[in-house]
């Protein structure tokens, strides 16, 4: 089948490249407002400023590039930081090779930029090309129309509001229902996905509304912008004939990076499979095919085991009817042609070893002063199927060395006729009176020898069969291939100090993408405890909180499974939620006694 390499964070291990960074050259004074205040307490004010010191050159002080791609779990409140003052800032990830692209992610610690664009470059930077334009006014920044009123335009206004004024997300997903494939290696999906370089303009910084309200500190302390976190997902790119990848190009391992040299599969070859393997040329080579599952794997060609490698020639693929376009490359062991079928002038095919043997071809053993040198191709000594030798005039025997019945003289000339009525001595040329002469094995002398040009073997060919019932799957659109930290089921304390909302039994029956967030659909099959939102047994959706912030739906939920899943709700809209802190299992039973023992003896 296709295969598809997992999704994971291409940021990770990789540091972006800024125009600036606060205190790059000397310590700098700026001002913030502390998360809590602005994330709770916003119809309030922004409540008291903090101000501190940023010097590139003191790790207890800097926010550097490097802070936006680290690890989210490990420095959940690390950020790079911008110089003051900037309006225009540039944040651009080099990638060592092509990747492909789902989405990307950006946490700002800094409200939202009031307009940025989003670039991807195919070739190394030389060319930029727009993925996405935000701005809180698409007609009047970019004089493109807001997609949230006009499906598929490249502009939106979704993510610029100054309001979360941190932790506010700037979310673009490659494949939306605005930009729907079928195969994800495809030249349109190509088009869309594969990357080398990935740009973040930020255009205009805009500032909290809560800053108006008794601003104490200097405005200009205020003015950088600051991201918490850069993810982007995507996976190397292998069209469609790997499944894992391996380092490129670079020294230094870190845990989780997504590296970009593919582990190739079905006899293909090269950084990104994008061609078969050296003896695999037989048909042309192609992606598999991501839409039907179909693995499009190279062939093999026919060369006997006499060569290496081997190229495709369209013209020898179309003479024969597109079923094999092989052409055997540097043949060894004395063979020739396209398949190395034949043997090489001077030698002959040993019919009694197989042809894939190395010593199939003998040298031609012929009589140098009987063999004629200047036959239908100089170069042809012998017959190349029967090893027979071409001889001179008069000569006779497999290997050219006596004469025939009826000449003498052996030499540099070949035989001389007898003058004699029947044969003579082959020596003197007397002539023989009686019939008891040895008769001699010969073959005939002039005229065309049959085959003894292009000689092709008469070879059958091999009948290939694609797998076409087999369905494949693309790993872009599927959730399995993210990595999921999960909670594990603890001691007795542990659990009751989650203080779970709801524990059910459910079946997965379908995962949607809503854009904003994401809704899976389960029918609940057991009720082990509910608070406020009342669970009935039946279909129901279930909301993982996780979407937008990870690019997963994590905690894992394959369609077609039971799990127990234990999680809290919003009584306000009536909904199960599940994050990173439920408790999500597959379902075995005894799971769900050790639960319902837990629920009713232990937490109370």
């Amino acid at each position: 089948r296709a295969c598809n390499p997992p999704v994971g964070n291409l940021a990770t291990g990789r540091t972006p490249v800024t125009l600036t960074t606060c205190g790059q050259n000397s310590t700098e004074l700026y001002c913030f407002y502390p998360d809590q205040n602005l994330l709770h307490q916003i119809s309030h004010g922004c409540g008291q400023p903090r101000c501190t010191k940023c010097n590139a050159n003191q790790p207890d002080n800097s926010h550097l590039p490097a802070d936006m791609t680290d690890d989210f779990f490990a420095n959940p409140i690390s950020w790079w930081q911008s110089a003051q003052g900037v309006h225009r800032e540039e944040i651009r990830l080099d990638f060592e090779t092509e990747f492909y692209l789902t989405h990307v992610i950006v946490v700002f610690k800094s409200p939202r930029p009031a307009a940025m664009v989003l670039e991807r470059s195919q070739d190394h930077g030389q060319t930029w090309r727009p993925y996405k334009y935000f701005s809180v006014n698409c007609t009047a920044t970019f004089g493109l129309q807001d997609d949230l009123f006009e499906e598929g335009s490249m502009c939106t206004s979704r993510y610029s509001d100054a309001v979360p004024c941190t932790r506010g997300e700037v979310i673009y997903r490659a494949l939306s229902p605005a930009n729907k494939i079928e195969d994800p290696y495809s030249p349109e999906a190509q088009d869309l996905l594969k990357l080398t370089n990935l740009r973040l303009l930020l255009l205009k910084r805009q500032e909290c509304p809560c800053h108006g309200l008794g601003l104490v500190e200097k405005p200009q302390r205020f003015a950088h912008y600051a991201i918490y976190d850069l993810i982007i997902r995507g996976s190397c790119f292998c069209n469609g004939h790997a499944e894992e990848c391996e380092l490129a190009n670079r020294t230094g391992v870190v845990e989780n990076m997504v590296h970009g040299k593919c582990v190739c599969r079905h006899n293909t070859a090269g950084d990104h499979c994008e061609k078969c393997a050296p003896l695999y040329n037989d048909q042309p080579w192609k992606p598999g095919d991501g839409k039907t599952g179909a693995p499009n794997e190279c062939r093999k060609c026919r060369c006997h085991n006499h060569a290496d490698s081997c190229h495709f020639d369209l013209s020898v693929w179309l003479a024969s009817g597109k079923r094999s376009g092989g052409v055997c490359d540097n043949c060894k062991h004395n063979t020739e042609g396209h398949r190395c079928q034949r043997c090489k002038p001077g030698y002959y095919r040993d019919r009694e070893k197989p042809m894939s043997s190395t010593e199939v071809c003998k040298p031609c053993t012929c009589q140098p002063m009987g063999s004629a040198n200047s036959t239908f191709s100089r170069s042809w000594r012998c017959h190349p199927k029967t090893g027979f030798c071409y001889c001179k005039p008069g000569v006779a025997g497999p290997n050219c060395d006596r004469c025939l019945m009826g000449y003498w003289g052996f030499g540099e000339n070949g035989c001389r006729p007898c003058d004699c009525a029947r044969d003579c001595d082959q020596h003197t040329g007397n002539c023989f009176n009686g019939y008891d002469n040895e008769r001699f094995f010969n073959i005939p002398i002039g005229g065309r020898i049959p085959d003894l040009v292009q000689t092709p073997a008469n070879e059958s060919e091999e009948e290939w069969k694609w797998n076409d019932h087999e369905q494949g799957f693309s790993a872009l659109r599927h959730p399995e291939k993210c990595v999921c930290k999960e909670k594990v089921l603890g001691s007795v304390a542990d659990f009751c100090q989650m203080k779970y909302a709801y524990v059910i039994k459910a079946r997965i029956l379908s995962a949607h993408d809503k854009g904003t967030h994401a809704e899976v659909v389960v029918k609940v099959k057991k009720v082990l405890k509910s608070s406020k939102v009342k669970i009935a047994r039946s279909n129901r959706s279930i909301y993982p909180e996780s979407w937008t912030n990870r690019g997963c739906t994590c905690p894992i939920l394959n369609p077609g499974t039971d799990y127990l899943i234990a999680g809290q709700e919003d009584s306000r809209t009536s909904k199960l939620l599940v994050n990173m802190n439920s408790l999500v299992k597959p379902w075995k039973a005894y799971l769900g006694k050790q639960v319902s023992d837990i629920l009713r003896t232990g937490c109370k």
